[in-house]
């Protein structure tokens, strides 16, 4: 099948954009990049350090500079569930690596936050700046320059991307992404949903909230709906750089563990010793329009919109809100998983899983086929899923026909001809908005603002009686530099309640709903937000604001004249910048770019300046053997 055109149209775009930044970021790969082992850049009191408190055997192989040493940085902490299974990885991944005569290091460790233990606290204010945190734990555990390859252990939101992030910027180093699989299926999603909004109502108690909840995230393993960390998962699978139908088998399963065995020795084999499969040249411009189309066809993340940008950016390549759109009216939505249906991602795998929805996306043009996977092949390698033959995975191909087409369908059948996912742009700025789960009905509103400076502000009106009405809620200052745009999620039952009622309701903010994102339409990350000089804050209670999901509209229907004599609205955000360690973030909040640009703290690639030299110095210590003189 041709590839459509809009998909290369596109793709020829961002090429084109990228060319300058692209470049310079391949000249970095090269410049990083080493004949042998990456210790041999090493002296030898460096090298000591490095793997004094190794075996015996293990110490010898990293003496020869040889064998391929591999780096394992992993997000494992064993409160949250999603990294608790990753406890037991190392030493599987030990194990399996001197089979195949190498030698496995634990390079590090990330920190891994969870949105859902932070939401609507004020730990949540430091959840996305945690992205590129991890990106730069990352760099850390990987400074020592000891490794040939890297796993990286990650499931869950700010984690996969962050350490992405900072595996392209080691991009001359081959990685494999090792998931640890969602929980097994709770109570139904509906339920969930359903004990929410009578909580929110007053007619459910807390205890019976509790146990509600208790029931739907109830052991090891990610949340089992389609939000950001399941979307992590999705996205590493369609990128090439998780062994094929590895993301949703579950945690403490045989075949978990003989998958996680599997990738430590495929990241020996792409050494520079072996295949040599860098992570940056993985990466590529195909690479990411392909993860973008993933996202839609599957209704994942709208976190994407600012993550898939930053991995991009930190790869040299620049994509924006555009290419999602344009993108998103030609790619056919395939699954229906909570929040845009009922079944979790077990129900969607047992279906037929990423291995069903790749096949069918290339089999209709709606893929590049010629990327380059940690397989070493096309992206058609990966339209397959796992099984055991004794101890050992075997790849066979994905089903022909879904296992349950009220989960996912094929591309000739889709549950909608388009991706769900709009840009919406006017006077108030750019902002994505999800409608994969909002009914066509809902995708129109028009109706009096009402503007709050905080998700706490809103609740408090809610709970007081005052939102009987038709509205769209301004929620402003919650942009990455005001308070570290959290998640606004406090807010969905309370505004799923209004809409049952039949009131018209919208939401329009500069912070995030995420994947969990649901059935109100919502416009979200409006950008530029009001510091970054946007006009979110002209807004006045009462202004009539239009948001139309079908013509791409967000606007203030406000007299010209009248907008432009208006001064921006002011917060006191200080309560916003202090406890919990958001003092220790103060530098995030002052440097990080708008979300259409990623929210990132980084900047593009830029040409290496002739007088560097990666390795310089590298011989010092091998001048004199055992000295510390250059320690």
């Amino acid at each position: 099948m041709a590839l459509h055109p809009v998909v290369e149209a596109v793709t020829n775009r961002i090429i084109q954009r990228s060319r300058p930044s692209r470049t310079a970021y391949l000249a970095h790969l090269d410049a990083a990049r080493m004949q042998g082992v990456q210790r041999g850049a090493l002296s030898c009191t460096n090298l000591a350090h490095g793997f004094a408190a190794f075996p015996a055997n293990d110490k010898l192989k990293l003496k020869e500079f040889k064998k391929p040493s591999v780096a394992i940085v992993s997000s494992y902490n064993d409160m949250l569930s999603a990294h608790q299974p990753f406890e037991s990885f190392p030493a599987i991944i030990k194990d399996a690596v001197r089979k195949v005569d190498a030698v496995a290091q634990f390079a590090g460790g990330v920190p891994a936050m969870c949105d859902g233990v932070t939401q609507g606290q004020p730990g949540m204010e430091l959840s996305l700046f945690s992205r590129d945190a991890i990106a730069m734990g990352t760099a850390v555990a990987l400074s020592h320059n000891m490794f040939d390859s890297v796993l990286y252990l990650g499931v869950c939101d700010k984690i996969v991307p962050g350490l992405l992030i900072g595996a392209l910027h080691f991009g001359h180093l081959p990685a494999v992404f090792v998931p640890a699989g969602p929980m097994t299926t709770g109570i139904s999603n509906k339920e969930k949903a359903r004990i929410r909004q009578l909580y929110a109502q007053g007619k459910a108690t807390r205890e019976e909230l509790l146990e509600n909840e208790a029931a739907s995230y109830h052991g090891a393993g990610t949340c089992t709906f389609y939000g950001t960390a399941n979307s992590n998962q999705m996205l590493m699978e369609i990128m090439g750089l998780h062994l094929p139908g590895a993301a949703f088998i579950t945690p403490g399963t045989p075949l978990r563990d003989a998958l996680t065995a599997a990738a430590a020795q495929r990241a020996v084999a792409i050494t520079e010793q072996g295949e040599y499969i860098p992570v940056g040249q993985v990466v590529d411009e195909k690479c990411m329009v392909n993860a973008i189309i993933g996202l839609l066809a599957t209704g994942g993340s709208t976190n994407h919109t600012l993550h898939l940008v930053a991995i991009a950016r930190a790869a040299g390549i620049v994509i924006d809100w555009d290419d999602f759109n344009e993108l998103s009216a030609v790619i056919p939505m395939l699954t229906r998983i909570y929040p845009n249906g009922d079944a979790d991602v077990n129900h969607f795998h047992a279906a037929g899983g990423t291995g069903f929805v790749i096949r069918e996306l290339l089999d209709a043009g709606l893929l590049h086929d010629d990327v380059t996977t940690i397989l070493g092949k096309g992206l058609r390698a990966h339209c397959t899923e796992p099984f055991l033959d004794g101890d050992k995975v075997v790849w066979k191909p994905a089903p022909e026909i879904t296992g349950d087409d009220s989960v996912l369908r094929p591309a000739s059948a889709p549950f909608s001809a388009d991706g769900g996912m709009v840009l919406v742009d006017g006077n108030l700025g750019r902002a994505v908005m999800k409608v994969s789960a909002v009914k066509v009905e809902h995708r129109v509103v028009e109706a009096p603002a009402l503007t709050f400076d905080s998700q706490e502000a809103f609740m408090h009106a809610y709970k007081a009686g005052r939102l009987d009405r038709d509205f769209v809620a301004v929620i402003r200052f919650q942009g990455p530099r005001a308070n570290g745009m959290p998640e606004l999620h406090a807010l969905t039952p309370a505004l799923a309640n209004l809409q049952d009622a039949g009131r018209h309701v919208a939401l329009v903010t500069d912070g995030r709903m995420s994947g969990a994102s649901g059935k109100v339409p919502a416009a979200i990350h409006v950008s530029p937000e009001i510091l970054a000089g946007g006009p979110l804050g002209l807004v006045r209670d009462g202004d009539i604001i239009r948001l139309d999901a079908g013509t791409g509209t967000l606007e203030a229907l406000v007299p010209a004249e009248v907008w432009a004599s208006r001064t921006q609205a002011t917060a006191d955000l200080g309560s916003c910048q202090v406890g919990m360690g958001r003092e220790l973030f103060a530098m995030y909040r002052s440097t990080i770019s708008e979300a259409e640009k990623g929210a990132a703290t980084f900047p593009l690639p830029a040409p290496i300046p002739s007088t560097l030299n990666v390795h310089e110095g590298a011989d010092i210590g091998n001048t004199v053997p055992g000295s510390d003189e250059d320690f």
